[in-house]
């Protein structure tokens, strides 16, 4: 191994560690807190216990989902920032958040969450891959990136029409609010059947972009460059973007919209890590897993009444970060 590869994984390992310790706390908090010696004890020995099933049926899972789901986004988030070269691009720029949030709106105002538990990531999961058909079908002849960000605002923006439009016919208030919530992304009362459900998803989309770093280098020299050093651009796009529908589509199933992680995790990647793609997407996925476990204990505030939902948190987190990020880049042009 190089000396600049030990470095790199010696930048890593701290994420690494961050990761792990919000974890820990994560299984430590809830409605009923716990004890740092007990949950270790459990996790070493588990036994048929009250507290062992507390951190084994109810937190591991929400855990496990919440890093899932958070290096997914960090990690699609730099993918795309890499592709389509723009510091303000996020998984939400191909419509497969908005196509995923569309599906789980359907399945509630169609009554099947009511009988069939799995139907609304189901549904979401059908309405993120249907978006994909659409945008390999409407971008796949020419594959550029003005056509694939032109392609994704246009299925973002039918989608999050459909999804207001589907609101407005809600059969009742209590619809209404169930997809209201919902959109509003949580990892509350999560089960190892969601784990089940969305896991070869992230984890297939996961293997995609874990080839994409090489591409993604040669593309900063420009795509005229790229090609002659034998990057195949129209494969490169292909596996990004099938990637990234595939584990966000599946994140988004599961917990909801989420916004910012993706968006925020890579920038901050790049302080620490320097602005070559290839270097980032493994800090942004450790990044965002570790941001979004954290975001997630603090929706366990006992703040009100009502618990805070976990897209709320991403916002206050992300919001004021990408007004800084477009003040840097107007500077930046002048």
């Amino acid at each position: 191994m190089t000396a600049t590869r030990k470095i790199y994984w010696a930048r890593c390992l701290p994420l690494c560690l961050l990761v792990f310790g919000a974890g820990f706390f994560s299984l430590l908090f809830g409605t009923v807190s716990l004890p740092p010696i007990e949950v270790f004890s459990s996790l070493i020995n588990p036994q048929d216990t009250p507290t062992d099933t507390i951190i084994w049926e109810i937190r591991m899972p929400r855990m496990i989902l919440g890093v899932m789901v958070g290096a997914s986004l960090g990690l699609s988030g730099a993918a795309l920032q890499g592709l389509l070269r723009n510091p303000l691009a996020d998984p939400g720029v191909i419509g497969v958040s908005a196509s995923a949030g569309l599906g789980a709106v359907m399945a509630i105002y169609l009554g099947f969450t009511a009988t069939f538990a799995l139907a609304l990531p189901l549904f979401a999961l059908a309405g993120a891959l249907i978006s994909t058909f659409l945008l390999f079908t409407l971008a796949n002849r020419d594959a550029s990136v003005l056509t694939l960000i032109l392609v994704g605002i246009g299925i973002s923006s039918l989608a999050v029409s459909m999804t207001s439009l589907v609101m407005n016919f809600a059969p009742n208030p209590f619809s209404l609010q169930d997809m209201i919530l919902w959109l509003l992304g949580s990892l509350d009362n999560r089960s190892y059947a969601d784990i089940r459900l969305a896991g070869p998803f992230i984890i297939l989309g996961w293997f995609l972009l874990a080839f994409v770093g090489r591409g993604l280098t040669a593309l900063t020299l420009g795509e005229d460059t790229a090609r002659t050093l034998g990057i195949d651009l129209r494969r490169l796009r292909l596996l990004i973007i099938l990637g990234v529908s595939l584990s966000v589509g599946a994140s988004v199933a599961v917990c909801g919209t989420i916004g910012f992680v993706g968006l925020v995790m890579p920038h901050m990647a790049r302080r620490f890590f320097g602005h070559d793609p290839s270097q980032i997407l493994l800090p942004s996925a450790l990044g965002g897993a570790f941001l979004l476990t954290l975001a997630d204990l603090i929706t366990r505030l006992p703040i009100s009444d009502n618990q805070l939902r976990l897209g709320v948190i991403t916002a206050f987190i992300g919001a004021p970060f990408f007004l800084y990020i477009v003040v840097k880049t107007r500077e930046a042009m002048r």
